[in-house]
C-alpha cells in the first residue's frame, strides 16, 4: 500500500488500487472508538445510460439503492443494525454510497457491506413492493418546501444537464422500473473499477485491502466517460414561485458556474467558490448581519458550492419575507467586493474557511464522502491543505465578477398567497402536487 502524508494538516492516508480497479483509501485514527466505512459508486440520479443500449427511467439509481441491502434470506441492513452498526445509504446527482459506522465488529460489518454491493438480489415481487414504498417517499418529499424550491432552482439554472431532474424520479418513471431494468443498471455501473472504498478509524489498512480483495469480483473494467450536452452559462428561468402552505416565504438562489475541471484544479475551484460565497453573505459577513438586523434573513440561512460532472453552481437559501431584496443585495455585494475586496477581510475569510475544513476532518463521514467524490473527479481531497494558501485576492475578485451576474441566477421561492412582498417578472405559480 502507498502511504500518503499531508504535513500541513498532520494527516496521512493509505491508498491501494486493487487489481480489479477498485480504489481503497484508509485514514488511520489510532485510539478512536468509532470507525466509519463507505463504498461509493460513480453513478447517481444524472446517470441513465445502459450498456446494452437505451436509457433507464429517471430514479433508477435511487431505486437500486433501496434494493441493494436485500438478500434471499433477509436484509443486510437489518443484520448489520442488529449487530450494532449504524447503516445507511444515499443517492445524489452523480454518486450512490453505502456506509456504516460502528464501535466494534468492524471486520464483520465490512465484509457484509462489500458483499452487499457485490451480490445484488431482487425479484419482480420485491421490486413491485418497493415501487409503492418509493412512491410514498416521493409524495412526502414533494410536500417539503425545501425539496420543491431546490428542484425548481436547478430547473431554472439548467436546460440540458440531467442534474435538473429529481434523483428520485417522478411517478411515471418510478412505475416503469422493473427487476430486469435494475439488473441492467447494476451491470452497467456496479463494478469495482467504478467504485471506491473509504475507511476512517482505528483499523488495520492491510486488513481492509485484504477483505476487499477477497470479496469483490476480480475482473477489471475501466469506467466509461459520461457524454453530456454543452450548457449555456445563462440561467433558463430567473424567477419561479411555487404556491405552498408555509409559515414564511422560503427561497433558493442559484448561480450558474463554469463546470469544474477534473484534478486539483477542480478542487481549487470548489474551495474558491466556498470562499467567495462566505465573503459575500456568510454568517460573519457585513451583508448577512445587515439583512439579519433588517429581518430579511434568520438563522436558517445557508450557502454552499456544489458540483457534478459537467455542472457547478452556488446556492444561497433560507426564509425571508422578501427573497427578491435578498437576491439583489447578494448580487450587489458581490459586485462591490469584486472591485474593492480588502486584504484583511480576504485573509480573515481564508483562515476561517481553512480552519473549518481542518475541523471537518474529525467528522469521519464527511471525510470519507469527500475522499470518494475526489477520487471520481481525479483529485485527492486532503490536498486542500496545500491549495488554500494558493488562493489569492485576485482569484476571488475575478470569481465574484464572473459568477455573480443576474443572467446566471435562478431564484426559486415557495410561499403562500400574499406572503411575498414583490413578485418577479417571470412569476410561475404551481400549486399542483407533483
Amino acid at each position: 500500500m502507498e502511504l500518503k502524508t499531508f504535513p500541513r494538516l498532520g494527516e496521512s492516508c493509505y491508498f491501494e488500487r486493487l487489481e480489479n480497479g477498485m480504489a481503497v483509501f484508509v485514514v488511520p485514527r489510532p485510539g478512536y472508538g468509532k470507525t466509519f466505512a463507505c463504498v461509493a459508486v460513480n453513478c447517481g440520479g444524472m446517470d441513465s445510460r445502459l450498456d446494452g443500449g437505451g436509457c433507464a427511467p429517471a430514479g433508477t439509481a435511487h431505486f437500486l439503492e433501496h434494493k441493494m441491502f436485500d438478500r434471499k434470506d433477509g436484509s443486510d441492513h437489518q443484520a448489520m443494525t442488529a449487530a450494532g452498526a449504524s447503516v445507511n445509504a444515499f443517492t445524489s446527482g452523480n454518486i450512490t454510497a453505502y456506509y456504516f459506522s460502528c464501535t466494534d465488529r468492524f471486520p464483520e460489518h465490512l465484509r457484509t457491506l462489500l458483499r452487499c454491493v457485490a451480490t445484488p438480489y431482487f425479484t419482480p415481487e420485491s421490486v413491485k413492493k418497493e415501487t409503492g414504498v418509493i412512491l410514498q417517499e416521493l409524495a412526502m418529499v414533494s410536500d417539503r418546501p425545501g425539496w420543491r424550491r431546490h428542484r425548481q432552482m436547478l430547473q431554472g439554472l439548467y436546460i440540458h444537464h440531467p442534474v435538473r431532474n429529481p434523483v428520485i424520479g417522478d411517478r411515471s418513471s418510478i412505475q416503469k422500473i422493473t427487476a430486469e431494468m435494475l439488473d441492467d443498471y447494476y451491470n452497467t455501473y456496479y463494478y469495482p473499477g467504478n467504485m471506491v472504498l473509504c475507511v476512517a478509524g482505528d483499523v488495520d489498512p492491510h486488513q481492509v485491502v485484504s477483505t476487499a480483495r477477497m470479496i469483490l469480483p476480480r475482473e477489471r473494467r475501466e469506467p466509461t466517460a459520461r457524454a453530456l450536452e454543452k450548457e449555456p452559462l445563462t440561467a433558463v428561468q430567473q424567477e419561479t414561485i411555487t404556491g405552498m402552505a408555509v409559515s414564511a416565504p422560503e427561497f433558493s438562489l442559484g448561480l450558474k458556474l463554469e463546470p469544474f475541471p477534473n484534478g486539483k484544479a477542480g478542487l481549487r475551484c470548489a474551495l474558491l467558490g466556498e470562499l467567495a460565497a462566505e465573503l459575500v453573505c456568510g454568517r460573519s459577513s457585513p451583508l448577512y448581519n445587515r439583512l439579519y438586523r433588517e429581518g430579511l434573513l434568520n438563522r436558517r440561512f445557508s450557502l454552499g458550492c456544489n458540483s457534478v460532472p459537467g455542472a457547478a453552481w452556488l446556492t444561497f437559501g433560507g426564509e425571508s419575507p422578501d427573497p427578491y431584496r435578498v437576491r439583489d443585495a447578494i448580487l450587489e455585494e458581490a459586485g462591490q467586493l469584486a472591485l474593492g475586496l480588502g486584504h484583511e477581510r480576504f485573509q480573515q475569510a481564508l483562515r476561517a474557511e481553512y480552519g473549518a475544513s481542518v475541523r471537518g476532518l474529525d467528522r469521519f463521514d464527511d471525510l470519507c464522502f469527500s475522499l470518494a467524490r475526489g477520487w471520481f473527479s481525479d483529485y485527492l481531497y486532503l490536498d486542500f491543505g496545500e491549495l488554500y494558501p494558493s488562493l489569492t485576492i485576485g482569484d476571488v475578485r475575478d470569481f465574484l465578477g464572473r459568477a455573480f451576474r443576474p443572467e446566471r441566477s435562478a431564484l426559486s421561492v415557495t410561499a403562500a398567497p400574499g406572503q411575498v412582498k414583490q413578485a418577479g417578472p417571470n412569476e410561475e405559480k404551481d400549486k399542483a402536487k407533483e
